[in-house]
């Protein structure tokens, strides 16, 4: 089955994989199917904050107990492992990126981001330097390969696919990746890690941000930008009218109703947010439907999408939404103006906008201007 899945044109016992190991149930199965397939395995797993933190973290990818988890499966099966520490990195790439993020008026994705750099640029890299064919994680997606090209399709399991994640891998990268999972539920998982005997076949799936601590992201702004935290006008978005004060915009997420601190005599929602004019922007509900925005830095699965081309698809706009139909116009500046066919709720910057044809992904970009 997964000589099957890797269909690589080498003898397997010839074949050296380098597995993304973050300590989880799901890239222990991976690790675990490969060895016994007779593989050659190195598994790698990143330390990405310091040691003190890592302890203390629970439910979240790359805590700490992970690198030991890890380690335990490579131990238990005889296969090679290390532990890389990429603090630096990962500060740079992933966390400092999260916290400007917030201080521009967006909700950010650190998720993409730590695959789109730190796992799916510099870690593949390693695996390369270690002279691997290839590099496996434990991602809930498919890689198909048709006319010699590289897809990326979405799980068997919709329930648990990850193809929004991963929408920022090149075709490069597609090309040097596999995810064995792809056709498995995640029961299925959780059986060939009880029959591999791994002490992580009930491990509860991670839950939060790693670097969040219980979901608290504004403390962690608060660390890393002390002086961020700026009062300013809450104002309805209809008229301008100035309705109160907040005590900073990185406290508000568009689409946001608790927590506002107005009394009003309909429910509000923040369905702006300006960092040049440090306002945030409320509204009934019905001021939450765009229909036209735009992506940047986009990335493209297909085949040299060309300048000012349009076509149909469908988007999905946050992790947890549906896929929309839409028009999508490729535009310069590698960027693309998204048509959504009917009225969406909440479009919100520095979501990823996902695009799709079914169950392939076409490609995507970073939600950037919404046009009203």
């Amino acid at each position: 089955m997964i000589d099957n899945i890797l269909n690589l044109n080498k003898p397997i016992k010839d074949t050296r994989v380098v597995v993304a190991m973050s300590g989880g149930v799901d890239s222990s199965v991976v690790a675990s199917l490969l060895h016994h397939a007779g593989y050659q395995v190195i598994g790698i797993t990143l330390q990405l904050y310091d040691h003190g933190q890592m302890l203390a973290k629970k439910n979240a990818c790359c805590a700490g107990v992970d690198i030991y988890d890890a380690k335990k499966v490579a131990d238990k099966l005889g296969f090679a492992h290390y532990v890389l520490n990429y603090q630096n990195k990962f500060q740079e790439a992933v966390i400092d990126d999260f916290v400007d993020s917030y201080l521009r008026g967006e909700t950010p994705i650190p998720c993409v981001k730590c695959n789109q750099s730190v796992k799916f640029r510099d870690l593949l890299q390693v695996a390369k330097d270690l002279n691997a064919d290839c590099m496996a994680t434990g991602h809930y997606v498919q890689k198909k390969i048709v006319n010699n090209h590289s897809e990326l399709h979405k799980a068997f399991d919709h329930n648990k696919d990850q193809s929004y994640f991963l929408f920022a891998t090149t075709k490069e990268q597609l090309d040097f990746l596999h995810f064995p999972l792809g056709s498995f539920s995640k029961d299925q998982t959780r059986k060939l890690a009880e029959k591999y005997g791994l002490e992580v076949a009930n491990k509860p799936d991670s839950q939060d941000i790693c670097f969040v601590p219980n979901g608290d992201y504004t403390s962690v702004i608060k660390k890393h930008r002390p002086n961020s935290f700026k009062c300013g006008d809450l104002v309805h978005i209809s008229n301008n009218k100035i309705l109160g004060q907040h005590q900073g915009i990185i406290n508000f997420t568009l689409g946001q109703r608790r927590g506002i601190g107005l009394a009003y005599p309909n429910p509000l929602y923040v369905v702006k947010i300006d960092p040049h004019t440090n306002q945030v922007f409320v509204g009934e509900e019905q001021y939450l439907n765009q229909q036209i925005f735009t992506i940047k830095d986009c990335n493209w699965l297909i085949t040299d999408p060309k300048i000012a081309d349009k076509f149909n698809a469908k988007i999905r706009i946050r992790s947890n939404a549906q896929d929309h139909p839409a028009l999508i116009e490729i535009l310069e500046n590698n960027s693309a103006k998204i048509y959504m066919k009917s009225m969406t709720r909440a479009i919100t910057k520095g979501q990823a906008g996902v695009i799709y044809d079914e169950q392939r992904v076409l490609g995507g970009g970073w939600i950037d201007n919404i046009i009203e």
